[in-house]
Parts: C-alpha cells; sequence; structure tokens
C-alpha cells in the first residue's frame, strides 16, 4: 500500500477514528485504525465492537492495499506536523511496519494484520430516511444533556429515539433522562421514518455522531433496525449497537396541570444562578427560588462558605411560591433555551417544573425539585 494525502485531509479523518478507539483495551487490534486504500480513495475504519466509524477521503493511490496501525500514535504525529504539508504512508506488507514521509520528517510505524481487524456485522435495517444535519443536531443536542451516567440504570444512558404522536401529528422526538430531569424534543417526522422503531441511541454514540452534524444543510441519512443505527454521510459512516433495554414511560412524569407561570429572560437567570451558585461549597446544593408577584429571588444559604441572593424582575402573576432546585440542573435546562424567554410552569414545591421556550411546545424540559 502507498498512497499521499494532505495534512488536513489526514487529520480529519483520523481524529474521528482515534476518538471511537477504547485507549485501555485488551484486544491491541482494538487500538488501531484499518486503513484501506483503492481507486482514488482511502478509508479509515475504526471499532470499539460497539460504535464502528468509517471516514472515507480522496488521496493520490500509487499502490493499493491495507494495514492497521495506531489510531493514537497516528493522529498525534500528523497533528504534530506542519500545515499544508503532504504526507506519504507507506505499507511494504513484510516488515510489518508502515512509514510516514512528510518533508523532512520519517516514522516508522508497528502494524498488526488487517485480517485480525474485527469489521461489524452488517443489519437488515428496517427503516431508512434522510435528515437535515441541523434538525438531527438539536434533537440531540438539547437533549444528551440530561443522560443518565448510573451504570445499574443502563437504559437511561442514552437518548430514546422515536416516532411519537403530538397534537400537530406524528413527530421524531428524542427524550433523554436521569430521573432527576428530563428532555423531550420534536422535529418534524421525516418522509420514510413512520415505521421506525424505538431505539436508545448510546451517550458515546451521540458525542460521536455530533461530529457529523456540523454543516446545517448537510443530508444526514439514517438508517435504524431493532438493534442497530447508522448515520452516514458521502464521506463519513458511522454504525453504532443500541442499548438494549426498555427506555421507561416518560410521559408520566411530564406534569400536564402545573399553573402557576414565570417567565424570565433565560440568559439573565442562567447568569444570576451561577453567580448565586457560586458560595455553595457543593455543586448539587439548592439553590431557592422565591416567587412574588412580578419578582424572583435566586438565593444560596451555605452554612459552611457563605450565603447570597440576587433578584430579578420577572413577569409572574400567581401567589407566592417558594421552591428549591440543583443549580447544575437549573443551568444546563436554562442553557438549552435558544429563544430570550423561558418559561416555567410550577404547581407546587413538591411537584416536578416544566420549563419550555417561549410559546414553543417542541422542546420541554421536566426538573425535580429539592428541600430548601
Amino acid at each position: 500500500m502507498k498512497f499521499s494525502i494532505e495534512r488536513a485531509a489526514l487529520l480529519k479523518a483520523i481524529s474521528q477514528a482515534q476518538s471511537v478507539v477504547e485507549r485501555r483495551n485488551t484486544i491491541p487490534i482494538l487500538a488501531n485504525v484499518l486503513i484501506e486504500a483503492e481507486g482514488g480513495n482511502v478509508s479509515f475504519r475504526a471499532t470499539d465492537l460497539d460504535i464502528e466509524v468509517v471516514d472515507k477521503t480522496i488521496a493520490q493511490v500509487e499502490r493499493a492495499g491495507a494495514t492497521t496501525v495506531s489510531a493514537v500514535l497516528l493522529h498525534e504525529i500528523v497533528r504534530k506536523l506542519p500545515d499544508g504539508a503532504l504526507i506519504k504512508l507507506t505499507d511494504d506488507g513484510a516488515a510489518g511496519r508502515l512509514t510516514v514521509e512528510a518533508g523532512r520528517s520519517n516514522f516508522s510505524l508497528a502494524t498488526l494484520p488487517r485480517e485480525d481487524f474485527p469489521v461489524m456485522a452488517s443489519s437488515e435495517y428496517t427503516s431508512n430516511f434522510t435528515a437535515k444535519a441541523s434538525v438531527l443536531r438539536r434533537l440531540f443536542d438539547k437533549s444528551k444533556f440530561a443522560i443518565s451516567t448510573e451504570e445499574t440504570r443502563y437504559y437511561l444512558n442514552g437518548v430514546y429515539m422515536h416516532i411519537s404522536e403530538s397534537e400537530g401529528g406524528k413527530v421524531l422526538r428524542c427524550v433523554a433522562t436521569d430521573g432527576h430531569r428530563l428532555a423531550r424534543i420534536d422535529a418534524e417526522m421525516p418522509e420514510g421514518a413512520a415505521d421506525m422503531p424505538g431505539v436508545i441511541v448510546p451517550r458515546k454514540t451521540v458525542n460521536e455522531m455530533r461530529k457529523l452534524l456540523d454543516v446545517d444543510d448537510a443530508e444526514i441519512a439514517v438508517s435504524v433496525s431493532e438493534t442497530k443505527i447508522r448515520f452516514a454521510t458521502p464521506e463519513i459512516t458511522l454504525t453504532s449497537k443500541v442499548i438494549d433495554g426498555t427506555f421507561p414511560d416518560y410521559t408520566r412524569v411530564i406534569p400536564t396541570g402545573n399553573t402557576r407561570k414565570l417567565e424570565v429572560d433565560a440568559a439573565e437567570f442562567a447568569k444570576a444562578v451561577d453567580r448565586v451558585a457560586t458560595v455553595s461549597s457543593e455543586r448539587s446544593r439548592a439553590v431557592k427560588l422565591s416567587l412574588d408577584e412580578d419578582r424572583l429571588i435566586l438565593s444560596v444559604n451555605a452554612p459552611d462558605s457563605g450565603a447570597a441572593d440576587e433578584e430579578l424582575v420577572v413577569a409572574y402573576g400567581d401567589e407566592r411560591l417558594e421552591i428549591g432546585f440543583n443549580a447544575k440542573y437549573l443551568l444546563e435546562i436554562a442553557s438549552q433555551v435558544d429563544r430570550e424567554n423561558a418559561v416555567f410552569m410550577f404547581n407546587s414545591s413538591a411537584d416536578p417544573t416544566l420549563m419550555r421556550e417561549g410559546n414553543d411546545t417542541s422542546a420541554i424540559y421536566v426538573v425535580m425539585p429539592m428541600r430548601v
């Protein structure tokens, strides 16, 4: 195998690959990236046995072939080479070495046989559709903060992507929850997605897939089966196993009878929460919201470090209410608001609170209160 490739193209491809491989694993081949050169293209394939990413890029291929080399090591070398460099990669096959040349720099890296590299079994996808990158990015970006990190409740360690009914008809919906807060985000259902099985997309897959979604107008081909999900652009294909479990009935925890309405500037609210939470020794300490007519007082009382309060002018016309929340949860939810105003709907100091952006119900958040 022998080919030449521009540094920028190689760095982009190898960056995606090296982020998938597990740094600590007992199977040496899983630390490697499979490089396959043929025609005018070179593909870089990496896997951790749960996720597989293939990045195809244009290169000047002199001799077709394939080999595997440490993904992290190759990434570090390419990252440190000068911008604009033309990099030549040569694998002679016999010596088990890959030569990397760029200008006066020369590296010889150990390889492992391509035959040892595990390729993820292809799946029969029952649903295939395309969606704009901007749509998928919104669905996952606004929900992923609520993914649980508790391994015992493994079925909450991802985003539940499914088709659901809403007031305006069927929607493509993403839901994540950790039991303390919940995010439910809707988008118009893409053509061909009506029969999509509901799947739980793992946290790592969500983070890796996010890298495909930077170009707003890019069309992402999505394929779903009961066990796998695939996101593809013309250059990159990301295939992942889905979490084998049943996502709980999240509709039961979304309050429908909350009538006390608070409207507040989302950015001002987030900054105020952040400021008063500074005196809290633990991030989990509650921030108290004291609501009166058109007035909100945020306060923290930490006996070991101090106290703080801040007053905000808000739109609130219901009876007086005091309610406490985890400062971190409030900040994360407030930071999801793209519009100017955040609307909080309360029932009592012990009941879940609903939050949305203005009158938009396509993105709603639920947060459980804390005792203060």
